[in-house]
């Protein structure tokens, strides 16, 4: 196992009925500027028990927030901060909106000239408002890490810093009942990938950190379908598995100690930002390209996730692996995600603009081994198509 350290202070109120914490959990003399997108919330009762959880308190809100959220969006709740003398940020939404709320509460206090360059140039953030957040769609695990993603000018690009850790987060499964087919799948596929990215890279015999990823894996495998058919779509004990399987698939635990991938994601991020594909539906694409491609620096953890996650223990290693990636994808197929550029109307004549865009985003060195350059980068969106 690696060196490492290890600290999450996002403190999480599980289950439902929660929301009602938030009365207790921002200090009463906080300005609190409520952020979301684009109002589902008031229609499936969330915005309702938010505004009663805060009737004591003062509060102001921001909408508008999209998926892969927009800087010159996000820029605009600068004014509103500024007039009220907002000091407590609330996310009520997904992903994108923790996201954009925490490149909002680093801007509210940035220093320099443009709060892009923490983004794009690795400017530091120093400072944040605080922030927590109320999640209603379970895939990105924002909601108890340090991380964001931001978008301009089509360039998703992502940064992170403990400054906009959430300081609580609320998880009721049942505000996601209302969530859509597509909702429902994406997230379970973006927790399913955070958890290979940290898991399928090599040994160095973190059994803690495998057992739990293998675990959140096989979880989500078995209740991800489970949030798609009638019989059991409004079942409680499946949205709440999957929830939590989310959560802990990005809250630094079974990353800590071990090597890490993250080129799925890198190259996902270049779908998305030039054609606005939906992040998991990148990923479900990517992800099975990239263990064809780089099967041979994978094979040992392929090999173990083949046999822990997908019980696959007869015939030689290469069976096992192509059987493993199979059963990948087919599961990808089962949630209702595409898993070829074909399946999203791309084809070759796409992917010098993006081998193009990930060498100008410095990503020329992915993955685990620093060895997945732009041209195995290619190699991997042509295997994908």
């Amino acid at each position: 196992m690696l060196n490492f350290s290890f600290q999450n202070t996002t403190q999480i109120h599980f289950g439902e009925g929660q929301i009602k914490v938030l009365s207790d959990a921002i200090p009463k003399t906080s300005k609190v500027l409520v952020t979301y997108g684009g109002g589902s919330i008031k229609g499936n009762g969330v915005y309702d028990q938010v505004a009663a959880a805060l009737s004591e308190h003062t509060w102001f809100e921001f909408s508008g927030i999209e998926p892969n959220p927009k800087y010159d969006i996000l820029m605009k709740a600068q004014d509103l901060i500024k007039e009220h003398d907002i000091d407590f940020l609330l996310a009520v939404g997904g992903g994108s909106v923790i996201d954009g709320t925490k490149f909002i509460a680093a801007a509210a206090l940035f220093e320099g000239d443009d709060p892009w360059d923490f983004v794009a140039k690795g400017a530091a953030v120093t400072k944040a408002l605080p922030l927590a957040c109320v999640l209603t769609l379970p895939a990105t695990g924002s909601e108890s890490n340090s991380g964001s993603v931001v978008t301009r000018d089509g360039n998703k690009l992502p940064f992170m810093s403990p400054f906009v850790q959430p300081q609580f987060a609320v998880l009721d499964p049942s505000v996601t009942l209302s969530l859509s087919d597509r909702q429902i799948s994406n997230g379970v596929v973006d927790a399913f990938v955070h958890t290979m990215e940290q898991y399928l890279t090599y040994s160095v015999n973190g059994k803690v950190q495998d057992r739990f990823a293998e675990g959140l894996l096989q979880t989500l495998i078995e209740e991800g379908p489970k949030a798609l058919v009638a019989e059991t779509k409004n079942d409680l004990e499946v949205r709440g598995n999957i929830m939590w399987a989310a959560t802990m698939a990005l809250n630094g635990l079974i990353g800590a100690g071990v090597p890490q991938d993250w080129s799925t994601h890198m190259i996902g991020h270049e779908l998305t930002g030039a054609y606005g594909i939906d992040h998991a539906r990148t990923l479900s694409i990517v992800l099975p390209a990239v263990m064809k491609v780089c099967t041979e620096a994978k094979r040992e953890k392929l090999l173990q996730y083949a046999d822990r996650v997908w019980n696959l223990t007869e015939g030689d290693e290469d069976s096992r692996v192509s059987r493993a990636i199979e059963l990948t994808e087919e599961f990808f197929k089962t949630m209702q995600v595409p898993t070829r550029l074909s399946d999203v109307d791309l084809g070759e004549a796409d992917i010098d603009g993006l081998i193009e865009k990930l060498t100008q985003h410095g990503m020329v060195k992915l993955g685990e081994h620093g060895d997945i350059t732009p041209e195995v980068s290619r190699k991997i969106l042509v295997t994908a198509l």
